[in-house]
């Protein structure tokens, strides 16, 4: 494909999940990222956590910014690129929350507790900001799940405020770079959400999408392999270009995945099949990220069930029959036996301010079925010929 559309995994370290920057081991790093590469693909999505990186405002710790480099080195070992999220903060249910932030002070808008954010963001850039295989700051792994708690109940102003700062800043650390801040579903589909879908669309280097089909509801709503189920992530990527002022942004698979809660070996396999080919579909898509890599050790306790075993390989290195798969699908797509994605004629138009929920997104799928692949649009921007055409829309419903 000419568009050369990336792939890779969210990494779940094999044996200690990420405690393992705490119990750190060179061999159990090395052996993961061997296995990863081996199933083609070039990128894998790493997270700090938070607290043991900056253990107070006024410290960050050097320990961990070497095991970070060391990281990114064993990376560049196995021909990966790497791209560091950093305040984390949400991961895998848990809030990795810093202890020197008090009850009372919220992470999106206190003025000390962002001037220890940009400060570990300069510290995180002068160790790894020229790394041959650093692609890049992902901000934060889904902050809109902490802006919604008591702790940091934030306004949209406030948040969309947030976002700009950290953003912009990692920009002037490490320019020319895919800058990004990885939010979860519910500011592109919910009302009332502490981030804005317009800043998210046109802030940093690329639109992050995650598109969870369990947490969105459209599992529930679909069935496993509904329509909505398997063009999610598809509809997801297009309602984001909805937003973006520049026609060319590329958009970015972020996160999806299935557990075997959700459904049977057989259909898991599907999902992977169809999912993965229905966001190929989408033009302008920098890469495909999967969450996760790893299957979670079960010596860990504490993790929701569904969390353990959304790997595409064991803690083994084992692939199992999703990451095979996956894996056929990179082949593929390197191969050049993947249809290249196809111009959008049809568009829907969205108002300006609806709230893009699954029911707006039935209209969406009711098109698929159809046999069409259409784009989504603004009703603001549903008379601007230059735009239409510069997105290759000649109809609009």
């Amino acid at each position: 494909m000419t568009q050369a559309t990336r792939f890779g995994v969210n990494y779940v370290p094999s044996k200690g999940w990420w405690y393992s920057w705490s119990d750190w081991n060179d061999q159990d790093f090395q052996d993961d990222f061997q296995a990863i590469a081996q199933l083609g693909c070039d990128h894998v999505r790493v997270h700090c956590l938070w607290p043991l990186l900056q253990p107070n405002p006024g410290m960050v710790s050097n320990t961990m910014l070497d095991r970070l480099v060391r990281l990114l080195d064993l990376a560049e070992a196995n021909g990966m690129d790497v791209i560091v999220t950093v305040f984390n903060g949400w991961l895998s249910g848990f809030d990795f929350r810093p202890s020197w932030l008090h009850d009372n002070v919220n992470i999106f808008t206190d003025e000390a507790a962002i001037t220890a954010q940009l400060s570990l963001l300069d510290s995180l850039a002068k160790r790894v900001g020229t790394h041959p295989r650093f692609l890049g700051f992902d901000v934060a792994n889904e902050p809109c799940v902490l802006a919604t708690s008591t702790k940091n109940v934030t306004t949209q102003p406030q948040g969309d405020a947030w976002v700009r700062t950290l953003l912009d800043h990692c920009q002037q650390l490490a320019p020319g770079k895919l800058h990004s801040v990885g939010m979860d579903h519910a500011p592109w589909l919910a009302a009332d959400v502490p981030f804005g879908r317009p800043t998210l669309a046109n802030t940093g280097g690329l639109t992050p999408i995650h598109a969870w089909s369990y947490f969105t509801g459209a599992l529930e709503q679909y069935g496993p392999l509904g329509t909505g189920t398997l063009h999610l992530a598809e509809f997801m990527l297009e309602l984001a270009k909805a937003f973006q002022d520049d026609p060319t942004r590329p958009v970015w698979l972020q996160e999806y995945g299935v557990a075997n809660d959700w459904m049977t070996a057989q259909e898991r396999e599907t999902y992977v099949d169809k999912a993965t080919r229905s966001a190929l579909s989408v033009a302008n898509l920098w890469g495909i990220t999967w969450w996760c890599s790893h299957d979670i050790n079960r010596e860990l306790t504490g993790f929701v069930e569904l969390e353990y075993d959304l790997g595409l390989l064991t803690g083994d290195n084992h692939v199992k029959p999703t990451g095979a798969r996956f894996a056929s699908i990179i082949a593929e797509v390197k191969a050049g036996s993947v249809a290249e994605p196809q111009p959008r004629n049809t568009a829907l138009i969205l108002d300006d301010d609806q709230t893009p929920d699954l029911t707006f997104a039935d209209r969406f799928f009711a098109v698929i079925d159809s046999g069409e692949s259409p784009a989504i649009i603004l009703r603001s921007k549903a008379n601007d010929d230059r735009y239409l055409a510069s997105r290759g829309i000649t109809a609009i419903v």
